[in-house]
Protein backbone atom coordinates (compact mmCIF):
# COMPACT_ATOMS: atom_id res chain seq x y z
CA UNK A 1 0.00 0.00 0.00
CA UNK A 2 1.32 3.09 -0.68
CA UNK A 3 2.28 6.30 1.29
CA UNK A 4 -0.49 8.24 0.20
CA UNK A 5 -3.24 5.59 0.45
CA UNK A 6 -2.28 5.28 4.20
CA UNK A 7 -2.67 8.71 4.91
CA UNK A 8 -6.51 8.35 3.30
CA UNK A 9 -7.21 5.41 5.05
CA UNK A 10 -6.11 7.01 8.32
CA UNK A 11 -7.94 10.08 7.32
CA UNK A 12 -11.21 7.86 6.70
CA UNK A 13 -11.09 5.94 9.96
CA UNK A 14 -10.17 9.29 11.93
CA UNK A 15 -13.00 10.61 10.63
CA UNK A 16 -15.50 7.32 11.40
CA UNK A 17 -13.90 7.56 15.20
CA UNK A 18 -15.64 11.13 14.68
CA UNK A 19 -19.31 9.68 14.03
CA UNK A 20 -21.54 9.45 17.30
CA UNK A 21 -22.86 6.65 18.38
CA UNK A 22 -26.09 7.74 18.55
CA UNK A 23 -26.06 8.37 14.56
CA UNK A 24 -23.73 4.99 14.19
CA UNK A 25 -25.59 2.32 16.15
CA UNK A 26 -28.73 2.33 14.09
CA UNK A 27 -27.09 2.94 10.91
CA UNK A 28 -25.95 -0.21 11.71
CA UNK A 29 -29.03 -1.61 13.34
CA UNK A 30 -30.42 -0.76 9.91
CA UNK A 31 -28.19 -2.78 7.68
CA UNK A 32 -28.51 -5.67 10.26
CA UNK A 33 -32.38 -5.54 9.53
CA UNK A 34 -32.02 -5.19 5.85
CA UNK A 35 -29.58 -8.34 5.99
CA UNK A 36 -32.18 -10.35 7.96
CA UNK A 37 -34.66 -9.25 5.90
CA UNK A 38 -33.02 -10.30 2.53
CA UNK A 39 -31.56 -13.04 4.24
CA UNK A 40 -35.10 -14.49 4.96
CA UNK A 41 -36.57 -13.69 1.44
CA UNK A 42 -32.84 -15.45 -0.22
CA UNK A 43 -33.71 -19.16 -1.28
CA UNK A 44 -34.58 -21.98 -3.72
CA UNK A 45 -37.84 -20.45 -3.11
CA UNK A 46 -38.06 -16.76 -3.88
CA UNK A 47 -40.35 -14.52 -2.15
CA UNK A 48 -40.19 -10.85 -2.23
CA UNK A 49 -39.30 -8.79 1.07
CA UNK A 50 -43.24 -7.42 1.45
CA UNK A 51 -44.41 -11.08 1.56
CA UNK A 52 -41.72 -11.92 3.81
CA UNK A 53 -42.83 -8.77 6.59
CA UNK A 54 -46.25 -9.31 6.12
CA UNK A 55 -46.20 -12.89 7.15
CA UNK A 56 -43.90 -12.57 10.36
CA UNK A 57 -46.31 -9.02 10.99
CA UNK A 58 -49.19 -11.51 10.60
CA UNK A 59 -47.80 -14.24 13.18
CA UNK A 60 -47.28 -11.88 15.66
CA UNK A 61 -50.40 -10.21 15.62
CA UNK A 62 -52.57 -13.23 14.38
CA UNK A 63 -53.68 -12.57 11.27
CA UNK A 64 -53.83 -14.24 8.27
CA UNK A 65 -53.02 -12.99 4.65
CA UNK A 66 -53.40 -14.18 1.01
CA UNK A 67 -50.11 -15.49 0.71
CA UNK A 68 -49.54 -19.73 0.39
CA UNK A 69 -48.98 -21.80 3.56
CA UNK A 70 -46.04 -23.04 2.27
CA UNK A 71 -44.71 -19.38 1.82
CA UNK A 72 -45.42 -18.91 5.69
CA UNK A 73 -44.01 -21.84 6.25
CA UNK A 74 -40.96 -21.04 4.37
CA UNK A 75 -40.61 -17.61 6.22
CA UNK A 76 -41.68 -18.17 10.13
CA UNK A 77 -40.54 -22.19 10.51
CA UNK A 78 -37.53 -22.41 8.26
CA UNK A 79 -35.82 -19.54 7.15
CA UNK A 80 -36.48 -16.49 9.65
CA UNK A 81 -35.15 -18.42 13.40
CA UNK A 82 -32.24 -19.65 11.18
CA UNK A 83 -31.34 -16.23 10.51
CA UNK A 84 -31.89 -14.67 13.97
CA UNK A 85 -29.61 -17.28 15.46
CA UNK A 86 -27.19 -16.69 12.95
CA UNK A 87 -27.35 -12.92 13.67
CA UNK A 88 -27.09 -14.14 17.66
CA UNK A 89 -24.45 -16.51 17.50
CA UNK A 90 -22.54 -13.70 15.51
CA UNK A 91 -22.88 -10.83 17.64
CA UNK A 92 -21.85 -13.16 20.55
CA UNK A 93 -18.59 -14.50 19.22
CA UNK A 94 -17.78 -10.63 18.46
CA UNK A 95 -17.95 -9.41 21.36
CA UNK A 96 -16.35 -12.41 23.40
CA UNK A 97 -13.38 -12.02 21.11
CA UNK A 98 -13.48 -8.34 22.00
CA UNK A 99 -12.96 -8.70 25.65
CA UNK A 100 -11.31 -12.23 25.36
CA UNK A 101 -8.39 -9.73 23.62
CA UNK A 102 -8.45 -7.71 26.59
CA UNK A 103 -8.44 -9.89 29.29
CA UNK A 104 -5.75 -11.79 28.11
CA UNK A 105 -3.90 -8.54 26.75
CA UNK A 106 -3.16 -10.56 23.44
CA UNK A 107 -4.51 -9.29 19.93
CA UNK A 108 -4.96 -13.26 18.91
CA UNK A 109 -7.13 -14.49 20.94
CA UNK A 110 -10.55 -15.03 20.24
CA UNK A 111 -13.54 -17.03 22.03
CA UNK A 112 -12.37 -20.87 22.00
CA UNK A 113 -8.73 -19.63 23.35
CA UNK A 114 -10.18 -21.20 26.90
CA UNK A 115 -10.90 -24.20 25.50
CA UNK A 116 -14.32 -23.94 25.60
CA UNK A 117 -15.10 -25.24 22.41
CA UNK A 118 -13.29 -28.07 22.67
CA UNK A 119 -15.02 -29.30 25.74
CA UNK A 120 -18.28 -28.37 24.22
CA UNK A 121 -17.30 -30.82 21.11
CA UNK A 122 -16.44 -33.76 23.27
CA UNK A 123 -19.79 -33.07 25.02
CA UNK A 124 -21.84 -32.98 21.54
CA UNK A 125 -19.51 -36.32 20.19
CA UNK A 126 -20.68 -38.43 23.15
CA UNK A 127 -24.36 -37.42 21.98
CA UNK A 128 -23.62 -38.42 18.43
CA UNK A 129 -21.41 -41.53 18.95
CA UNK A 130 -22.47 -42.68 22.56
CA UNK A 131 -26.08 -41.46 22.71
CA UNK A 132 -25.53 -39.16 25.95
CA UNK A 133 -27.93 -36.95 27.27
CA UNK A 134 -30.46 -38.45 25.63
CA UNK A 135 -33.08 -37.25 27.99
CA UNK A 136 -32.95 -33.86 26.68
CA UNK A 137 -34.51 -35.54 23.49
CA UNK A 138 -34.00 -33.54 20.14
CA UNK A 139 -32.12 -30.89 22.02
CA UNK A 140 -29.38 -33.34 23.73
CA UNK A 141 -26.20 -32.26 21.14
CA UNK A 142 -27.31 -28.96 22.75
CA UNK A 143 -27.26 -29.87 26.20
CA UNK A 144 -23.98 -31.98 25.61
CA UNK A 145 -21.87 -29.23 24.64
CA UNK A 146 -23.47 -26.93 26.66
CA UNK A 147 -22.11 -29.33 29.59
CA UNK A 148 -18.70 -30.29 28.08
CA UNK A 149 -17.97 -26.32 27.96
CA UNK A 150 -19.25 -25.64 31.50
CA UNK A 151 -16.90 -29.19 32.70
CA UNK A 152 -14.31 -27.02 30.16
CA UNK A 153 -14.31 -23.48 32.14
CA UNK A 154 -14.08 -25.39 35.62
CA UNK A 155 -11.18 -27.18 34.35
CA UNK A 156 -8.89 -24.49 32.89
CA UNK A 157 -10.43 -22.32 35.87
CA UNK A 158 -8.82 -24.65 38.58
CA UNK A 159 -5.73 -24.99 36.77
CA UNK A 160 -5.52 -21.06 35.97
CA UNK A 161 -6.12 -19.91 39.76
CA UNK A 162 -3.92 -22.72 41.13
CA UNK A 163 -1.09 -20.53 41.37
CA UNK A 164 -3.46 -17.71 43.53
CA UNK A 165 -3.52 -15.22 40.82
CA UNK A 166 -5.78 -15.26 37.00
CA UNK A 167 -3.11 -13.79 35.14
CA UNK A 168 -3.14 -13.75 31.26
CA UNK A 169 -0.92 -15.88 30.57
CA UNK A 170 -2.15 -18.78 33.40
CA UNK A 171 -4.68 -18.39 31.44
CA UNK A 172 -3.86 -18.64 28.11
CA UNK A 173 -1.30 -21.72 28.94
CA UNK A 174 -4.11 -23.43 30.68
CA UNK A 175 -6.96 -22.57 28.26
CA UNK A 176 -4.71 -24.16 25.27
CA UNK A 177 -3.49 -27.79 27.19
CA UNK A 178 -7.11 -28.08 28.20
CA UNK A 179 -8.03 -27.63 24.46
CA UNK A 180 -5.48 -30.30 23.34
CA UNK A 181 -6.55 -32.80 25.65
CA UNK A 182 -9.88 -32.08 24.78
CA UNK A 183 -9.50 -32.58 21.15
CA UNK A 184 -7.55 -35.58 21.79
CA UNK A 185 -10.98 -36.86 23.69
CA UNK A 186 -12.79 -36.22 20.90
CA UNK A 187 -10.58 -37.57 18.16
CA UNK A 188 -10.59 -40.73 20.53
CA UNK A 189 -14.51 -41.05 20.38
CA UNK A 190 -14.70 -40.57 16.52
CA UNK A 191 -12.17 -43.22 16.01
CA UNK A 192 -13.14 -46.15 17.88
CA UNK A 193 -16.63 -46.20 17.55
CA UNK A 194 -18.28 -48.58 15.32
CA UNK A 195 -21.03 -45.82 14.12
CA UNK A 196 -19.47 -45.10 10.18
CA UNK A 197 -21.48 -42.49 10.59
CA UNK A 198 -20.56 -40.80 13.61
CA UNK A 199 -17.29 -39.17 12.05
CA UNK A 200 -19.05 -37.22 9.07
CA UNK A 201 -22.04 -35.87 11.99
CA UNK A 202 -19.06 -34.90 14.00
CA UNK A 203 -16.89 -33.13 11.26
CA UNK A 204 -20.37 -31.35 10.32
CA UNK A 205 -20.97 -30.19 14.03
CA UNK A 206 -17.38 -28.64 14.77
CA UNK A 207 -17.24 -27.02 11.49
CA UNK A 208 -20.55 -25.18 12.18
CA UNK A 209 -24.30 -25.17 11.09
CA UNK A 210 -27.61 -23.16 11.99
CA UNK A 211 -29.28 -26.17 9.85
CA UNK A 212 -32.68 -27.19 11.10
CA UNK A 213 -33.24 -24.02 13.59
CA UNK A 214 -35.98 -23.98 15.65
CA UNK A 215 -38.02 -20.92 17.36
CA UNK A 216 -37.15 -22.56 20.83
CA UNK A 217 -33.18 -22.96 19.79
CA UNK A 218 -33.51 -19.15 19.70
CA UNK A 219 -34.58 -17.80 23.42
CA UNK A 220 -31.51 -18.60 25.25
CA UNK A 221 -28.60 -17.80 23.40
CA UNK A 222 -30.51 -14.39 22.71
CA UNK A 223 -31.06 -13.77 26.71
CA UNK A 224 -27.16 -14.73 27.04
CA UNK A 225 -26.47 -12.39 24.36
CA UNK A 226 -28.20 -9.04 26.08
CA UNK A 227 -27.41 -10.25 29.47
CA UNK A 228 -23.59 -10.75 28.44
CA UNK A 229 -23.87 -7.76 26.35
CA UNK A 230 -24.91 -5.42 28.81
CA UNK A 231 -22.54 -6.25 31.21
CA UNK A 232 -19.29 -6.74 29.19
CA UNK A 233 -20.32 -2.69 28.19
CA UNK A 234 -20.97 -1.81 32.02
CA UNK A 235 -17.18 -2.90 32.31
CA UNK A 236 -16.07 -0.60 29.16
CA UNK A 237 -13.85 1.28 31.09
CA UNK A 238 -12.04 -1.47 33.14
CA UNK A 239 -11.58 -3.36 29.96
CA UNK A 240 -9.90 -0.34 28.74
CA UNK A 241 -7.74 0.37 31.62
CA UNK A 242 -6.58 -3.70 31.13
CA UNK A 243 -5.53 -2.80 27.72
CA UNK A 244 -2.51 -0.95 28.78
CA UNK A 245 -1.59 -3.31 31.74
CA UNK A 246 -2.62 -4.63 34.91
CA UNK A 247 -0.31 -1.80 36.82
CA UNK A 248 -1.60 0.96 35.65
CA UNK A 249 -5.60 -0.66 35.76
CA UNK A 250 -4.85 -0.96 39.65
CA UNK A 251 -3.75 2.63 39.66
CA UNK A 252 -7.04 3.73 38.37
CA UNK A 253 -8.82 1.84 40.52
CA UNK A 254 -10.02 -1.38 39.09
CA UNK A 255 -9.78 -4.97 41.18
CA UNK A 256 -8.06 -6.37 38.50
CA UNK A 257 -8.43 -9.86 40.23
CA UNK A 258 -11.52 -9.68 40.51
CA UNK A 259 -12.81 -8.32 37.67
CA UNK A 260 -10.81 -11.17 35.56
CA UNK A 261 -12.91 -13.75 37.44
CA UNK A 262 -16.61 -12.14 36.22
CA UNK A 263 -15.15 -11.53 32.66
CA UNK A 264 -14.24 -15.19 32.46
CA UNK A 265 -17.01 -16.47 33.58
CA UNK A 266 -19.47 -14.77 31.55
CA UNK A 267 -17.18 -15.03 28.49
CA UNK A 268 -17.16 -18.74 29.00
CA UNK A 269 -20.89 -19.10 29.86
CA UNK A 270 -21.56 -16.98 26.27
CA UNK A 271 -19.43 -18.87 24.33
CA UNK A 272 -20.60 -21.93 25.66
CA UNK A 273 -24.36 -20.97 24.94
CA UNK A 274 -23.11 -19.98 21.22
CA UNK A 275 -21.09 -23.38 20.84
CA UNK A 276 -23.80 -25.59 21.88
CA UNK A 277 -26.50 -24.42 19.58
CA UNK A 278 -24.47 -23.95 16.37
CA UNK A 279 -21.34 -25.97 16.70
CA UNK A 280 -17.57 -24.01 17.02
CA UNK A 281 -17.71 -21.73 14.27
CA UNK A 282 -14.00 -19.96 13.69
CA UNK A 283 -12.26 -16.70 12.87
CA UNK A 284 -15.60 -14.62 13.52
CA UNK A 285 -14.23 -13.85 17.19
CA UNK A 286 -10.98 -12.93 15.69
CA UNK A 287 -11.24 -10.98 12.50
CA UNK A 288 -14.31 -8.48 13.00
CA UNK A 289 -12.79 -7.04 16.48
CA UNK A 290 -9.73 -5.90 14.52
CA UNK A 291 -11.99 -4.37 12.09
CA UNK A 292 -13.80 -2.76 14.35
CA UNK A 293 -11.56 -1.32 16.24
CA UNK A 294 -9.32 -0.29 12.63
CA UNK A 295 -12.47 1.79 12.05
CA UNK A 296 -13.57 3.56 15.72
CA UNK A 297 -10.25 2.79 17.49
CA UNK A 298 -10.16 1.16 20.87
CA UNK A 299 -12.51 2.73 23.52
CA UNK A 300 -14.93 -0.28 24.36
CA UNK A 301 -18.02 1.91 25.00
CA UNK A 302 -17.30 2.04 20.81
CA UNK A 303 -15.72 -1.21 20.30
CA UNK A 304 -18.60 -3.74 21.92
CA UNK A 305 -21.87 -2.38 20.40
CA UNK A 306 -20.38 -2.43 16.92
CA UNK A 307 -18.97 -5.68 16.95
CA UNK A 308 -21.85 -7.21 18.41
CA UNK A 309 -24.22 -5.40 15.15
CA UNK A 310 -21.17 -6.13 12.49
CA UNK A 311 -20.60 -10.16 13.81
CA UNK A 312 -24.00 -10.41 13.38
CA UNK A 313 -24.23 -8.95 10.47
CA UNK A 314 -21.41 -10.64 8.63
CA UNK A 315 -22.85 -14.53 10.15
CA UNK A 316 -25.93 -13.73 8.60
CA UNK A 317 -24.47 -13.31 5.44
CA UNK A 318 -22.11 -15.86 5.75
CA UNK A 319 -25.37 -18.47 6.43
CA UNK A 320 -26.76 -17.20 3.30
CA UNK A 321 -24.03 -18.50 1.24
CA UNK A 322 -23.64 -21.75 3.05
CA UNK A 323 -26.99 -21.98 1.92
CA UNK A 324 -27.15 -20.58 -1.46
CA UNK A 325 -23.37 -21.39 -3.06
CA UNK A 326 -23.76 -25.43 -3.46
CA UNK A 327 -27.45 -25.68 -3.18
CA UNK A 328 -28.85 -27.88 -2.95
CA UNK A 329 -26.32 -29.21 -0.87
CA UNK A 330 -25.36 -27.06 2.44
CA UNK A 331 -21.66 -26.13 3.64
CA UNK A 332 -20.73 -25.56 7.46
CA UNK A 333 -20.56 -22.15 8.14
CA UNK A 334 -17.23 -22.60 9.39
CA UNK A 335 -15.78 -23.63 6.44
CA UNK A 336 -16.87 -19.91 4.95
CA UNK A 337 -15.67 -18.41 7.97
CA UNK A 338 -12.33 -19.88 8.06
CA UNK A 339 -12.24 -19.74 4.12
CA UNK A 340 -12.42 -15.64 4.34
CA UNK A 341 -11.43 -14.83 7.66
CA UNK A 342 -7.73 -17.07 6.97
CA UNK A 343 -6.47 -14.63 3.75
CA UNK A 344 -7.88 -11.07 5.85
CA UNK A 345 -6.25 -11.83 8.98
CA UNK A 346 -3.10 -12.61 7.03
CA UNK A 347 -3.46 -9.82 5.17
CA UNK A 348 -3.96 -7.35 8.59
CA UNK A 349 -0.96 -8.85 9.50
CA UNK A 350 1.13 -8.40 6.81
CA UNK A 351 -0.29 -4.45 7.00
CA UNK A 352 0.16 -3.82 10.24
CA UNK A 353 -3.48 -3.26 10.22
CA UNK A 354 -3.81 -5.70 13.44
CA UNK A 355 -2.11 -3.02 15.40
CA UNK A 356 -4.83 -0.95 16.96
CA UNK A 357 -5.70 2.96 16.21
CA UNK A 358 -5.17 4.82 19.49
CA UNK A 359 -8.68 7.29 20.02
Amino acid sequence: MTVSARSASARLALQLQRIPLTMGLPLLAAVLLLSVTLAVTIGPVDLSMMTAWRIVLAKITGTTGDWSMAAENIVWMLRLPRVLLAAAVGGGLAIVGVAMQAVVRNPLADPYVLGISSGASVGAVLVLGLGWFGVFGIYAISAGAFLGAVGAFALVFLIAIAGGQLSPLRLVLAGVACGYSLSGVTSLIVLTSDDRELARSAMEWLLGSFGNTAWADLGLPLLVLLGGGMFLLSQSRALNALLIGDDSARTLGVDVGRLRIMLFIVLSLLTGVMVAVSGAIGFVGLVVPHIVRMIVGTDHRRVLPVSMLLGATFLVWVDVGARMLFAPAELPVGVITSILGGPFFVWMLATNRWKPRET
